[in-house]
């Protein structure tokens, strides 16, 4: 099976499941904290859940699936809150919770939805000492995604983050969720724990490439493909590897820290694009998917195997 097939499947298991889990949506704070749920998404995290625990042990995912849908509801709680920090008003393509409702009711959807990832994490077919386990490591996930998130906007009030800061950012911000998505995967399936650390550290690389994708698609891909507003980065003055690449060539890109048209945007790429700071973001992000991969080959040949490959390739390569 192709990688977008396998996305399309896995994306169609986890709607179904949350319209059967969530389609009785009566109060206002229950339709706030399912809004964004429901407009889509790749569904990219519950697939790495799946995928890990069937490289493991082949056809576990379908015992698992309530855990892969609990790491979509982290994924959604992260944005309905990241929203709220960043003023942001279009996810996915539609208003962001807080500017649909107001910021309180943001905040409480967010929790909602927190709470609801630990309760349906605990629905999977596993063992308990396998579902602790990956309670744990979500809990421990969720708080190394608030540090992050934190480090993410102290930066905005410096202008000398380091690279090294900026990738301890997004592996909190970022890698972590990836990172649990294939750790919890395995262990639920019954993997060893040398099998669970590498898919971990897979997860952890490949996350951490696809924050730096993110920055890269914030900035190049139009609002109405990426469904967000664009060039938000730039115009908060977020400290992105973009951002560093370009300071340490020279490039003072402060001056963009404002409502920007289409032609500006345009013109910050063009001055990018002739340093050489595009290239060079994509090749860190390329060389950490190229490292996780190789971890894979610790792992049985399936075709599991190959499709988390692919997917951490696809990670350096989409443009939403």
């Amino acid at each position: 099976m192709e990688l977008e097939q396998y996305l399309e499947m896995v994306a169609t298991q986890i709607d179904s499941l949350i319209d059967r889990s969530f389609g009785n949506t009566w109060s206002d704070l229950d339709r706030a904290s399912t809004h964004l749920l429901v407009a889509g998404g790749k569904r990219l995290r519950p697939a790495v859940v799946m995928l890990s625990a069937d490289a493991i042990n082949h056809g576990s995912s379908s015992d698992i699936l309530p855990a892969a849908l609990s790491l979509e509801l982290i994924h959604t709680f992260t944005l309905v809150h990241d929203d709220i920090m960043d003023d942001d008003t279009m996810r996915r393509g539609v208003p962001t919770v807080h500017t649909k409702w107001d910021i309180p009711t943001g905040i409480l959807a967010g929790d909602v939805l927190y709470a609801r990832a630990f309760e349906f994490l605990c629905l999977a077919m596993a063992s308990e000492k396998a579902k602790i386990r990956a309670v744990s490591m979500l809990a421990r996930a969720c708080a190394e995604i608030c540090a992050g998130q934190h480090l993410d906007m102290s930066f905005e009030k410096r202008d000398d983050v380091t690279e090294d800061e900026y990738f301890e950012m997004a592996k909190k911000k970022t890698g972590m969720l990836y990172a649990a998505a294939a750790g919890i995967g395995a262990i639920l399936a019954g993997g060893t724990p040398y099998q669970a650390k590498n898919l971990y550290q897979f997860g952890l690389n490949t996350g951490i490439a696809f924050q730096i994708q993110d920055d890269l698609i914030d900035l190049l891909t139009s609002s109405e493909k990426s469904g967000k507003d664009r060039a938000s980065d730039l115009r908060d003055g977020k400290q992105t590897l973009i951002w560093i690449r370009a300071r340490e060539k020279g490039i003072d890109l402060s001056k963009y820290k404002r409502d920007l048209s289409d032609a500006d945007i345009e013109e910050v790429i063009s001055i990018l694009d002739k340093v050489g700071v595009i290239a060079d973001v994509k090749k860190a992000a390329t060389d950490l998917v190229n490292e996780s991969n190789r971890l894979l080959n610790t792992l049985p040949q399936s075709p599991e195997r190959e499709l988390l490959k692919d997917i951490g390739k696809f990670f350096v390569t989409r443009s939403f």
